[in-house]
């Protein structure tokens, strides 16, 4: 079993039709993260401590009364740029670790989100669960979004 990062990891490029600056702070401000992380069905933001060491948590009421629970710890910020965090995402995915890069692209911003999975088997576990669906549709209501604001 090979322990490459790489192999470890799966990992979504986007263009935002919107700046840089804008896309940082829908990923980095309570009131932005409140309209777009949960796909529109609402979250509250339990915590969110946007400092290396800081935690973040958020919390999504699902239809059958349960809660989906999003938190972690931040583990590098580079202003406009990066943002790795520890992530788990209960009850589906725990143990990961993600990171958002943000890139001027024009007047558009490349995005990339990569998510490191402890073993090559778990990451590919999420990609069959239907990793690349489920954030490939939070990324489209954020890019709706990023429209509005």
């Amino acid at each position: 079993m090979s322990n490459n990062i790489n192999s470890r990891t799966l990992t979504i490029e986007r263009s935002f039709n919107a700046p840089r600056k804008l896309v940082w702070e829908a990923w980095t401000e309570p009131k932005h993260l409140a309209e777009w992380w949960g796909r529109g069905m609402g979250v509250h933001i339990e915590e969110h401590d946007f400092t290396v060491g800081g935690k973040w948590k958020y919390i999504m009421p699902m239809p059958d009364g349960s809660e989906f629970i999003s938190e972690g710890v931040y583990a590098e910020i580079v202003e406009m740029e990066k943002i790795v965090s520890s992530a788990e995402f209960r009850p589906m995915t725990e143990g990961v670790i993600f990171t958002a890069l943000f890139a001027d692209d024009g007047d558009n911003t490349k995005f990339t989100f990569s998510v490191l999975h402890p073993t090559v088997e778990y990451k590919q576990q999420q990609e069959q669960m239907g990793f690349y669906n489920g954030w490939g549709s939070v990324f489209n209501v954020l890019e709706q979004y990023l429209l509005k604001v």
